[in-house]
């Protein structure tokens, strides 16, 4: 392994709670500009669908960087970037904050993909690393707990912030959060993780991309792409949505994204019982076909404590079938972890930049209704696909 660290779970509580904090402090900006993207539109003179390329350009950034920065997490270490990029993206929220022109702040916020996306798979395959494959659903789970968090108090907390000093308030005040967070993942660490000396070289990355590709769950890749396009892709559009019913308060729309992550954490503390009784397949199809149905209720535009409930159950959905990916993902490769959680980063993120400008072509040419039913028959789909498809096999490095 890359870090020598403790594997079993009960030895490793104090790890997992500091790879949450870091999670949580990353998550915090993903969504932050969701609710108030109304009001940056109006102060730049720009249409909601070009306020939208911010949450377009952040997943793409997350997702390009992803090759790289997998690479160097195994090369160099994985506690030794997310530090790195923790500070990096409190830095371009802070930045994003003082921006004085629309490109401005879309380069901070191209800076602040690059920093999120030094977090969160290097977190993941921190947690990988630590926990065996039995036990590694649950423990994710546990990591995502932090992740969830952060996209709910950054969605909902940005809407309430953004009413009272704006959205540049809101980013202002992320980016001292992240910063701090920092350092207390840095005073986590120390003396553990960062002391080992990676042992992956250039040589068994090459071989692990290639044990990557070879194995056949690496269409778990295309599965979460899918993913990210027909759900996040919607997010940016929530707010505009709850507009043309009248409902203005940027809090509310943030208390709307937030019912997802709402979800998301009724997810981790319901995982433990669910995945004995679905099995794994079972967790795919029922979480697919509940995000189906959730986008299927959204396209008739119910009133704004409706779409709470929807995206509450769309994120309880989205994880059961999102976490079995994560764990497919986490064993495709034991000696190239971080770059195999990377490239599932990479084509997660992809999705989400082209799904706002699928949505947007969408909605403007086919409707809103006839955009998001078309999107809930594909994630249905793709839920019952991945149960077919998708089997536990060990990879083909397990035993280097």
């Amino acid at each position: 392994m890359p870090e020598t660290l403790p594997r079993p779970l009960d030895r490793i509580p104090p790890a997992i709670n500091i790879i949450a904090i870091a999670n949580f402090a990353a998550s915090l900006s993903a969504r932050a500009l969701d609710p108030v993207l109304p009001h940056v539109a109006e102060d730049f003179s720009i249409s909601i669908a070009t306020a939208a390329s911010f949450a377009a350009v952040f997943a793409f950034t997350f997702a390009v960087i992803q090759p790289a920065l997998g690479a160097a997490a195994d090369l160099f270490g994985k506690v030794r970037l997310m530090i790195a990029c923790l500070v990096l993206l409190g830095l371009a929220n802070v930045l994003g904050a003082v921006a004085t022109s629309f490109p401005l702040l879309f380069a901070t916020r191209i800076l602040a993909g690059i920093g999120s996306g030094g977090v969160f798979p290097v977190a993941l395959s921190l947690t990988s690393d630590l926990v065996g494959p039995e036990k590694r659903q649950i423990a994710i789970g546990r990591t995502l707990a932090g992740s969830m968090t952060g996209n709910l108090l950054g969605a909902s907390f940005s809407g309430v912030i953004g009413d009272f000093l704006g959205w540049r308030g809101v980013l202002a005040t992320l980016g001292c959060l992240v910063v701090a967070a920092s350092v207390a993942v840095a005073a986590g660490f120390r003396g553990k993780a960062i002391a080992h000396t990676p042992k992956t070289t250039l040589r068994a990355l090459r071989h692990g991309y290639r044990t990557i590709f070879s194995n056949p769950n690496a269409l778990c890749y295309a599965a979460v792409f899918i993913e990210g396009c027909c759900v996040l892709g919607l997010f940016p559009y929530l707010a505009s949505f709850l507009f043309d019913l009248g409902e203005t308060r940027l809090s509310i729309s943030g208390i709307v994204i937030a019912g997802f992550a709402i979800g998301g954490l009724f997810y981790t503390m319901t995982i433990s019982r669910f995945l004995p009784r679905l099995g794994v397949n079972g967790m795919m199809i029922s979480g697919a076909s509940l995000v189906g149905l959730q986008l299927a209720a959204t396209a008739f535009g119910p009133s704004w404590q409706v779409q709470m409930m929807c995206l509450l159950l769309m994120g309880w959905g989205f994880y059961m079938i999102h976490g079995c990916l994560q764990v497919f993902a986490s064993e495709l490769s034991v000696e190239a972890r971080a770059t195999a959680l990377s490239l599932h980063s990479f084509f997660f993120f992809m999705g989400q930049t082209v799904g706002p400008i699928a949505y947007g072509f969408g909605i403007q040419n086919a409707g809103k209704a006839t955009t998001l039913l078309t999107s809930a028959v594909i994630i249905i789909a793709l839920g019952f696909a991945c149960a077919r498809l998708l089997r536990q096999r060990p990879p083909a490095d397990a035993a280097v």
